[in-house]
C-alpha cells in the first residue's frame, strides 16, 4: 500500500507539473509562435526520465522499508531474549524471557521483644518454681537459688537470606541461611536447601533439607503466621520426625482442593544433639551419667522417620471454605547419641526420645515442659486438622496424639495436645488458602499504608487457646511418681494478638499471653524440692515483633 501511494504521489506531482506547463503553453499560443516539434520530443524524454527516477526511488524506498522492518524485528527478538528483572510487590526477582529460569531473592528479618510479668522470686524453701533442666541436661543447669525468672529483652528470632526459583522449567530449588535463634541469635547455619521436580503433574518430588508437610500450623509460612510462634503442640509434633532443617525426601500431589504427601526423614542439619555420656568406675560399673551436647557429626546413628498427610477443602465457594485433614509421623529408629561401650561395658539410653518446648515465645528459650530422655524403640504422632473460613473470618484447630514405645520394659507413654484459634481481618481482606501447602497464606494488603492516599494497610485481630500435656502416670501431689511415670508437665496458654500489615513486605505484631505451667517435681534431688511438689508457675507476657520479609 505504501509503495502504491508513493508511486501515485510522484505521478500526481509529475502530472500536475506537466499539466501546468501545458496550460501555460496553451495560453501562450495567441501571443507567441508555436514551439518547434522537437520541444514535444524533449518533454517526452524528460517525462520518461522522471518516470524512471520514480521507479528507482520507489525501489529504494521498498528496500529501505524492508531493512527497517528487519531491523525492528531483530531488535524485538533481541529484547525478547533478554532476561527480565522485576520487583513484584516489593519482592525482587530475575527471570529468563521464556520463564524457564527464575531466581527470587529472599530476606526475612524478625526482631522480637518481650516483657515477662512474673511474681518476684521468694525464699527457696517456700517458692518452689523451677524451670527444670533442659532436655538431657544435668542438675547443674537447674536454678537452685531462686525461682526461675524468664528473661525480658529482645532477639532476632529469624534473620534469613537466600534464593529460590526454577531451572529448566520443571525444577524448583531453594537455598536459605538463618542467623536468628531461640533465646540468642546464631552465628549462621544452612537452614533450607532442596531441589524439587515438578514436571510430572500432579506429582512433585523434593529432596534436601526442608519441613515435610505435617499439618496446618506446620505448613503456614513463618512470614504470615497469625501469632509470634506456632502452638506448642504443633512445634512438638513437627520436631519429632519433621520440622525445620530436617533432611528428607518427599513425594506429594495435589489439586485445587486436595493434597497428599509422604516423606522419609532423617536428622536435622546444623543442630547439636543432646545425649548422655556415661562414666564408669574402675570395676566397669556405670556411675553418674553426664549429659553434653554432641554435635550431629559425632552422632552414632541418625534418626530414621516417616511423615504423611492427607488434606482437602471439600466444601468451598467464592467467599467460604472448609478444610479437613489428617497427618502423622513415625520414628522407626531414634537417634543414637551414646554409641558403643568400651569392652565389657553395656551403655544405657543408646536410643532416646525426648519432648520439650518453650512457652510459645523464644525471647527466653527456657523449656518449661519437658519429658526428659525416654528410652525408646520408636515413636509416632497422629493429628487431625479442621479449619473454616467465611469472608474475612477464620477458625482453625488441630489435635495431636503422641505415643512413645519404650525399650526398657515398662509401659509406653502417650501424650496429647491441641489448639483452637480464630482470626478476624478488620479491614476486610481474607487470608489466601494455598492448596499447594494445604494451609493459609498471608493477607493480601488491599490498601497499603500511605498518608497521602489515606491507605491504612491491613489489620487483623487473633486469639488462641492451646494445651499440651506431657504427663503420664504422674501421680498425686506430694507423692513419688510411678515406675513408668513421667512428669513432663502440662502447659495451657491463652493468647490474643493484633497484627498490622502496612504493605506486602512489612508487618508489626503484638501478642499478649497468659501461660500456666502445671508440673510436679519428678525428682527431689535434681530439682531441690520436696518430691511431688508443684514446680510450675503462671505468668503473663507481652511481646511484639517488627518484620521485614520478601
Amino acid at each position: 500500500m505504501n509503495k502504491r501511494f508513493a508511486r501515485t504521489a510522484f505521478a500526481g506531482v509529475l502530472l500536475s507539473t506537466v499539466c501546468g506547463a501545458a496550460f501555460a503553453q496553451t495560453g501562450a499560443v495567441t501571443t507567441a509562435p508555436a514551439a518547434p516539434a522537437v520541444a514535444g520530443d524533449d518533454r517526452d524524454a524528460k517525462l520518461a526520465a522522471l518516470e524512471a527516477q520514480v521507479q528507482v526511488l520507489a525501489a529504494q524506498l521498498a528496500d529501505l522499508k524492508a531493512q527497517t522492518v528487519a531491523q525492528i524485528r531483530d531488535v524485538r527478538d533481541t529484547e525478547a531474549k533478554k532476561p527480565s528483572v522485576v520487583i513484584a510487590n516489593g519482592k525482587p526477582g530475575i527471570a529468563s524471557a521464556d520463564g524457564r529460569f527464575t531466581a527470587n531473592f529472599h530476606v526475612i528479618t524478625q526482631l522480637d521483644a518481650a516483657d515477662y510479668d512474673q511474681a518476684a522470686p521468694g525464699n527457696i524453701a517456700t517458692d518452689l518454681r523451677r524451670s527444670g533442666p533442659a532436655l538431657g541436661s544435668s542438675a547443674a543447669n537447674v536454678d537452685l537459688t531462686h525461682a526461675r525468672q524468664l528473661k525480658d529483652g529482645d532477639l532476632f528470632r529469624r534473620a534469613r537470606f537466600g534464593v529460590d526459583g526454577t531451572a529448566f522449567g520443571d525444577w524448583d530449588y531453594r537455598i536459605l541461611f538463618d542467623f536468628g535463634g531461640s533465646g540468642v541469635e546464631n552465628t549462621g547455619q544452612l537452614y533450607e536447601t532442596w531441589i524439587q521436580y515438578s514436571g510430572l503433574k500432579p506429582f512433585k518430588f523434593k529432596v534436601g533439607a526442608f519441613a515435610p508437610s505435617l499439618g496446618l500450623d506446620d505448613q503456614a509460612s513463618t512470614n504470615s503466621m497469625p501469632f509470634l510462634e506456632r502452638a506448642v503442640v504443633s512445634d512438638l509434633a513437627r520436631g519429632l520426625a519433621a520440622g525445620d532443617t530436617r533432611t528428607a525426601a518427599q513425594i506429594f500431589a495435589g489439586g485445587d482442593h486436595w493434597l497428599a504427601a509422604a516423606a522419609i526423614t532423617g536428622r536435622t542439619i546444623g543442630v547439636a544433639n543432646t545425649g548422655t555420656i556415661l562414666t564408669y568406675s574402675a570395676a566397669g560399673t556405670s556411675t553418674a551419667p553426664v549429659t553434653a551436647a554432641i554435635a550431629t557429626a559425632q552422632s552414632y546413628g541418625d534418626q530414621l522417620g516417616f511423615t504423611g498427610r492427607l488434606a482437602a477443602s471439600p466444601i468451598h465457594g467464592s467467599d467460604y471454605l472448609v478444610h479437613v485433614g489428617v497427618n502423622g509421623s513415625f520414628v522407626d529408629k531414634p537417634p543414637n547419641t551414646t554409641g558403643p561401650a568400651s569392652t565389657g561395658l553395656t551403655p544405657v539410653n543408646a536410643e532416646v526420645i525426648g519432648l520439650s518446648n518453650t512457652a510459645e515465645l523464644r525471647v527466653d528459650g527456657t523449656k518449661l515442659i519437658n519429658t526428659g530422655n525416654i528410652n525408646a524403640s520408636n515413636a509416632a504422632t497422629l493429628g487431625l486438622e479442621l479449619a473454616a473460613q467465611k469472608k474475612n473470618f477464620l477458625l482453625q484447630a488441630e489435635y495431636t496424639n503422641f505415643n512413645v514405645v519404650r525399650s526398657d520394659g515398662v509401659s509406653s507413654p502417650d501424650f496429647h495436645g491441641y489448639y483452637v484459634s480464630g482470626g478476624w481481618v478488620i479491614t476486610g481482606e481474607r487470608r489466601a488458602y494455598n492448596p499447594q501447602s494445604g494451609a493459609f497464606d498471608a493477607i493480601p494488603v488491599a490498601h497499603p499504608f500511605n498518608l497521602k492516599d489515606g491507605g491504612l494497610g491491613a489489620w487483623e485481630l487473633v486469639a488462641r487457646y492451646s494445651d499440651m500435656n506431657l504427663n503420664y502416670h504422674a501421680g498425686a501431689p506430694g507423692t513419688a511418681q510411678a515406675v513408668d511415670g513421667i512428669r513432663g508437665g502440662e502447659e495451657s496458654n491463652w493468647t490474643v494478638g493484633l497484627n498490622w500489615y502496612p504493605n506486602g513486605i512489612t508487618r508489626f505484631m503484638l501478642d499478649y499471653a497468659n501461660v500456666k505451667i502445671d508440673r510436679l517435681s519428678p525428682n527431689a534431688t535434681t530439682y531441690q524440692t520436696p518430691i511431688g511438689a508443684q514446680i510450675g508457675q503462671s505468668y503473663n507476657v507481652l511481646a511484639g515483633r517488627a518484620q521485614f520479609a520478601f
